[in-house]
């Protein structure tokens, strides 16, 4: 059976840990978890398969990189609904800094004041006990 879902065609970038960080600020699964637990939105810009394959956060929001403008434009119908403002807190995962630290810049870019992406990704969540749901990669071991 093959999938006939869109993939994400964003480009990620060959970032260092500190270009990502320089990019945006990047805080550690723990303490990006207790910035959404104050009421940050989560994003989680992963493919749907690496979503599958790694694993689901219980309550990110799954946003696709090719329409990270459209979602966080607060003049457009398609807004992501809990964005209200500019200065609404986002949390932003991915597999990889390489895949967050781009997003959280272009929002700020945008003019988003309060935005972090988490270093070491979904992985690094799951890692620090953090609520997460397993994903083919765990069944398969």
């Amino acid at each position: 059976m093959t999938s006939t879902a869109p993939t994400s065609t964003a480009p990620a970038q060959d970032l260092t840990l500190e270009e990502a960080t320089a990019l945006a600020p990047a805080l550690d699964a723990v303490r990006a978890a207790a910035r959404v637990a104050e009421g940050a939105v989560l994003v989680d810009v992963r493919s749907a398969a690496g979503r599958a394959s790694v694993g689901e956060i219980p309550g990110a929001t799954v946003v696709d990189r090719c329409t990270v403008d459209e979602t966080f434009d607060l003049t457009s119908a398609t807004r992501l609904a809990p964005v209200v403002s500019l200065d609404t807190p986002v949390v932003v995962v991915c597999g990889s800094v390489r895949g967050s630290g781009p997003v959280a810049a272009a929002l700020i870019a945008r003019g988003y004041t309060n935005v972090v992406h988490v270093e070491g990704g979904a992985g690094a969540w799951r890692d620090a006990g953090l609520p997460f749901e397993p994903g083919a990669q765990d069944a398969a071991q």
